[in-house]
């Protein structure tokens, strides 16, 4: 199977797929595909890579991911031995060429000019979630008018952008297998010391060219892209382990130096680790009563 670009399984005469994943971990390698993906997070949690940004996601969680951004779900598999996911398959063209310019379908437009960077839904997720339940029993016919009731309610509803910069070329057979080895080595290992040496060897190329490399297919630099998956990791266990010193959460995430931690913390979330842990359990416990 060819990681990047990815095809998805489509009967020849279907329009549009619907998916059902349930399986120990969600398909982890980096990929990109033509399709347009929405998901609904049935259970399971972990990490989501979108083109430049670090997310995570939980259950509950509904996102669209837009056509040929690269990807990666990294299910936590300490948290829960199933990850179940529905998700829905489809392109600008799935239904002929000017389907979605029909002047009925105006209401639609927003839904595919926020899809190009991603994004994630932040309001009327209940209803949005019935609306996907409702998918795994429906007839195909049915099912096309779930999703034309769904891009309705996207189009509206609040969201949360995913990623702020998209490589707009497609990826070669030989890139996409060359960032995939760079993203899973990193996500395997992001809790210990990376070097420019290590990563570069896995890229298989010199320093310098790596650098340039990385930093024109995501618009930062490795190591930007490092510390941010180890910081929201720490987001993560701050949340769950709150009875854990801070100090200890650091060097779960990577860092042997408190004070980096703190400092490069406070630069991604524009806090301290502390008010974050804080915060988070406060939160927590309003939604509790």
């Amino acid at each position: 199977m060819k990681v990047l670009p990815f095809k998805i399984p489509k009967p020849q005469q279907n329009a549009f797929v619907f998916q059902i994943d349930k399986e120990p971990s969600f398909y982890d390698k980096l990929h990109q595909h033509e399709e347009i993906q929405i998901s609904l997070i049935i259970k399971g949690e972990g990490t989501l890579i979108v083109g430049d940004t670090v997310n995570s996601y939980k259950k509950g969680d509904i996102f669209v991911i837009g056509s040929n951004i690269p990807h990666v779900f990294k299910s936590d598999l300490k948290v829960t031995k199933t990850s179940h996911m529905f998700t829905l398959f489809f392109t600008d063209r799935s239904f002929g060429v000017d389907f979605f310019n029909l002047e009925e379908l105006n209401e639609v437009k927003p839904f595919f000019k926020r899809s190009k960077h991603g994004f994630r839904l932040t309001s009327k997720k209940n209803m949005l979630t019935e609306l996907f339940f409702k998918l795994e029993t429906a007839s195909k016919l049915s099912q096309l008018i779930i999703l034309l009731q769904l891009l309705k309610i996207f189009a509206k509803t609040n969201y949360k952008s995913l990623s702020s910069f998209v490589y707009n070329k497609k990826y070669s057979d030989n890139e996409g297998n060359r960032m995939r080895n760079v993203f899973e080595y990193t996500m395997n290992n992001f809790t210990q010391e990376i070097t420019l040496d290590a990563i570069s060897k896995v890229a298989n190329m010199t320093k310098n060219a790596f650098c340039k490399y990385f930093k024109k297919r995501t618009n930062k630099t490795y190591f930007q892209f490092l510390t941010e998956l180890r910081i929201e990791h720490a987001c993560k266990l701050l949340i769950k382990q709150k009875e854990t010193p801070i100090v200890s959460i650091a060097e779960q995430c990577g860092y042997n130096n408190i004070s980096n931690f703190n400092r490069q913390f406070q630069i991604y979330k524009q806090q301290s680790p502390t008010a974050f842990k804080n915060s988070s359990h406060s939160n927590n416990q309003k939604m509790v009563y």
